[in-house]
C-alpha cells in the first residue's frame, strides 16, 4: 500500500501554514497507513524532519526555514534536484524515499499559496504598519479612522 497522497498533501499544507498540532495528527495518520519498508521509513523520516525544522526556525543549517515559499521557480528547481536523487541507483531505498518526500513537498508548495508568517509583533512582514488581515473586509483599520477624520 503506497503512501496516501491526500494525507501527505494536507500535511504539507499544514506545515506551510505553520499549523503544527494538526500537522502532527496528520503525520500520525500517515504513519499508521504506511507499510514497513525501507522506502517508507525514509519517506516518513523526511516528513518528521520537515516538521521539526519548520517548527524551530532558529537552525542556521536547516533547509526548510531558509526556503522562500513564494519563489515558485526555486521550488521547481529544488524538486528537479530531489527527483534526480530519487532516480539515482547509487542511493538505497531509504534515501530514495527520503528524497521522494522532499520532491513531493516542493511540488505541493509550488502549487499552493502560503500565508505570510507573523513576526514577533504578530503582524506579517507585508503589513509593516497597523492593519488587519486583508481578507476580512469587515474589520476597520487605523487607516480607516485617519482618512475619515480628514
Amino acid at each position: 500500500m503506497p503512501v496516501p497522497s491526500a494525507l501527505v498533501t494536507r500535511y504539507f499544507q499544514l506545515l506551510a501554514n505553520r499549523q503544527f498540532t494538526e500537522a502532527e495528527r496528520e503525520l500520525e495518520r500517515i504513519k499508521q497507513k504506511m507499510q514497513k519498508t525501507e522506502w517508507n521509513r525514509g519517506f516518513f523520516r523526511a516528513l518528521y524532519g520537515m516538521l521539526l525544522s519548520r517548527r524551530t526556525n532558529g537552525d542556521a543549517y536547516a533547509f526548510f526555514p531558509k526556503l522562500d515559499l513564494s519563489d515558485k521557480a526555486a521550488l521547481h528547481a529544488y524538486r528537479r534536484e530531489f527527483l534526480e536523487h530519487v532516480g539515482s541507483k547509487l542511493h538505497g531505498d531509504f534515501d530514495r524515499g527520503y528524497f521522494s518526500a522532499w520532491a513531493d513537498c516542493m511540488r505541493i508548495l509550488s502549487r499552493i499559496e502560503v500565508q505570510a508568517a507573523p513576526n514577533q509583533n504578530g503582524t506579517t512582514a507585508e503589513e509593516g504598519r497597523l492593519a488587519t488581515v486583508k481578507v476580512d473586509k469587515s474589520q476597520a483599520t487605523i487607516e480607516n479612522f485617519i482618512t475619515e477624520e480628514e
